[in-house]
């Protein structure tokens, strides 16, 4: 059985989906504070008795201490707060919930002998790029709230792994995009900071203006540049990784994104293709600390957990558009 903390939220809900499609049994933690019932109830009807759901929060001791007596094969841990303007703002909401949380997961491990855990990282940890691609040899200096939190429990991680012999693969993301293939679950923010979805929300004549930070940036047409990584070969990536840690790797740390960028006028450029929508964008000054442009290099993931990213942003911006039609049913 892999117990996935943060399972009703986007990442989580398709790692736990991939998880069930592959026949394992799925325990998903969460305390529904961004994420959702309506995911977790998906789950179940396509899992059957081999989903379960714990309403839990990483905060309360007791309650992963008492999840955890089930002594799951390992853990896959995305619950987080991520949004990073609120971290910056409510930088002790971060640190309490990110870093405190983390820290009372590896404690409840320890207690019960669990001791494989992938954990969901950033990108964010690098900071401003000093090289592009970036590698995980780049410097770690992050500059913001977020991703100071997401190094500090990957530090943790290591002094866990040295004394009490926890082993974890973090797995650091670029941007993620899409939804999965037969539109089952997708991305479902509330408030939506992302862009590709923002972009498709405002296909649907809700009063809500796109805009676009920043057209002065030294990029190809002056709009930010960004590593999208298709969600599912994400999630592929961490079943991966959990195949690693039981096959005996050690404590390790890998870039996902797919080496490519590309800039927010291309992104919207694909989705009005995509929609077949003559979108609208209103272009305004740049939002501060947002780097000109963020791309992976992916060679570690590929050469050591054999991993390949296989789809397209065309591919990401469809399923996503397929899930945003669903979720105007929903909400």
């Amino acid at each position: 059985m892999y117990f996935v903390t943060g399972g009703a939220g986007y990442i989580g809900s398709h790692c736990a989906l991939e998880l069930l499609k592959q026949g394992y049994e799925v325990t998903v933690f969460d305390n529904l504070s961004t994420g959702h019932t309506e995911t977790c109830n998906i789950l179940k009807s396509f899992g059957g008795s081999r989903f379960n759901f714990i309403k839990g929060d990483l905060l309360k001791p007791d309650d992963i201490n008492n999840a955890l007596k089930a002594k799951p094969e390992a853990i896959i841990h995305f619950a987080a707060f991520s949004q990073v303007g609120e971290s910056v703002k409510e930088p002790a909401k971060y640190y309490e919930n990110n870093v405190i949380g983390s820290l009372n997961l590896l404690n409840a491990m320890k207690k019960n002998e669990v001791r494989k855990i992938v954990f969901s990282s950033t990108a964010a940890i690098y900071g401003e790029p000093i090289e592009v691609p970036i590698s995980e040899t780049h410097p770690k200096n992050p500059i913001n709230t977020y991703g100071k939190t997401k190094l500090m429990i990957e530090n943790i991680m290591d002094d866990f792994d040295l004394a009490y012999g926890i082993k974890s693969v973090r797995l650091r993301y670029f941007n993620v995009a899409g939804a999965d293939s037969n539109s089952l679950i997708g991305e479902w923010h509330n408030p939506e900071t992302h862009l590709i979805p923002n972009i498709l929300k405002s296909t649907f004549g809700k009063d809500f203006q796109l805009k676009i930070f920043g057209t002065d940036y030294n990029t190809k047409d002056g709009t930010c540049v960004r590593d999208y990584i298709n969600i599912e070969d994400l999630v592929s990536a961490h079943i991966l990784a959990l195949n690693y840690l039981e096959n005996g790797g050690e404590t390790n740390f890998f870039n996902l994104g797919t080496k490519e960028g590309s800039s927010v006028t291309e992104v919207l450029n694909t989705c009005r293709e995509v929609t077949e929508k003559n979108i609208e964008a209103e272009y305004t000054e740049r939002r501060a600390g947002d780097p000109a442009c963020l791309i992976a290099d992916n060679s570690k993931a590929k050469k050591i957990l054999n991993w390949t990213p296989k789809k397209t942003l065309k591919d990401s911006i469809k399923t996503a558009y397929n899930w945003e039609k669903k979720l105007q049913t929903i909400i």
